[in-house]
This record gives C-alpha cells, structure tokens and sequence, in this order.
C-alpha cells in the first residue's frame, strides 16, 4: 500500500511540474522524468526532466530560482549561455551547470535541420517554480 501511494505521489508531483514549464516556454517540449525529495536536505528536491527542441527553436532568456541546474546533452547540438560566459555549442555526451540564481541567456538547437534533447537536473527548493521566464 505505502509502494502505492508513493507512486501516486510522486505521480501527482510530476503533472504539476510539467504545465508549470508548458507555460513558460512553448519552444521546448519538456516530459518530466523523474522527482524526489532529498531526504538529507530537508525543504529539497530533485527533479529530471527531458527538453526536446524542433530544428532551430530557442527558449527565451530565463533563471531558474533557487535551484542549481545541471544538464546534459542526449541528441543534436545546444546552443547555450549563461550570463558571464561565451556562447556555447554542445553536442552529445557534453553537458553545462548553472549556478542558483544564474540567468540563462540562451537555450536553443544550434541545427535548423535536426532535432535535439537534453536532460536537465534540478536541486531547488520544494514548490518553487522550476522556470522562470524574463519578461
């Protein structure tokens, strides 16, 4: 029984994830993968979703709040920058963080003819907003 509801816990967790990013960024596709709180860390989680973007779509500037980001390249070419840093084009197997607080000043496929994912990992605080667009 506790199996079950904790499945439907964490179940329940990721839908409210996932329209969270559908509204912020309608360039990506983002399919939530995975949500737990850190039982060490009291008050935080980790989250994994995939980012999916269609050949030459971008994300507009954004933070992501309290949370320290971590993500890695599965498919095609990144274009990315967080504030501070050069421009970068990543491929697959190579990955990027950004720190709390960070401003992500470009996130987009590189290609304008194949698509590209990438997996993202989020600490951050419990209930926060995992996407925070510029406005």
């Amino acid at each position: 029984m506790t199996r079950y509801l904790g499945l439907a816990v964490v179940t329940a967790a990721l839908l409210t994830v996932m329209p969270v990013f559908a509204a912020v960024d309608t360039a990506a596709t983002v399919v939530p993968q995975f949500m737990h709180a850190l039982p060490d860390m009291p008050g935080k989680s980790m989250k994994v979703v995939t980012v999916s973007y269609a050949p030459g779509a971008e994300s507009p500037p954004h933070r992501h709040g309290s949370a320290f980001v971590y993500a890695y390249v599965l498919s095609g070419k990144i274009r990315t920058q967080v504030e501070g840093e050069p421009e970068k084009v990543l491929g697959p197997g190579e990955g990027w963080f950004e720190a709390t607080g960070a401003h992500h000043l470009v996130s987009g496929n590189a290609s304008k003819t194949e698509p590209a994912k990438f997996l993202v990992v989020f600490v951050a605080n419990d209930g926060d907003p995992p996407t925070v667009v510029d406005k």
